[in-house]
């Protein structure tokens, strides 16, 4: 199924930025990244990364699947949790060398530390002290990843 998409190969600076033709740009890691917005309220859920296959999984089955740098594997969104990211639009930028997706999340939650959205802490900008502090901005997890996950290892683990 997913190989059946295809990609154009990249031939001219007009063809990938007026063209209909879909030749994304990968980087020298095969990778291109991926902002993944809330389609309701467009709060940015996450930002995740996409090779070639997990690009045509994603478009073959309307459902986010990405690429573990950690891991070194695809993975479908919500595999695990169940917080699958239905997609309500893919988009991809002028150059085609990063991708936006709307989702609807089954489960309103998509990082695995158990909030909504893995942008959940912001940075003081300005004038201020050399040392910042993170401010939360999500005061509640919407889910327990123990429970979800189990004592699995963060796949984010330094």
């Amino acid at each position: 199924m997913a190989t059946d998409i295809h990609f154009f190969p990249r031939v001219t600076v007009e063809q990938v930025e007026e063209g209909r033709e879909l030749a994304p740009k990968f980087d020298e890691h095969g990778l291109l990244p991926c902002v993944t917005t809330a389609a309701h309220n467009g709060e940015v859920l996450m930002l995740g990364y996409m090779n070639a296959e997990a690009l045509r999984l994603t478009i073959a089955t309307g459902e986010a699947h990405y690429y573990s740098r950690s891991r070194q594997t695809i993975w479908h969104k919500g595999a695990t949790s169940g917080l699958v990211q239905k997609i309500v639009e893919l988009r991809i930028d002028d150059d085609q060398d990063a991708v936006w997706l709307r989702v609807d999340v089954i489960g309103d939650a998509s990082c695995h530390v158990g909030y909504r959205s893995c942008f959940y802490r912001s940075v003081p900008t300005g004038e201020g002290p050399a040392v910042r502090e993170l401010h939360f901005e999500e005061s509640e997890k919407a889910f327990d990843p123990k429970a979800v996950y189990g004592d699995a290892p963060n796949p984010t683990q330094l």
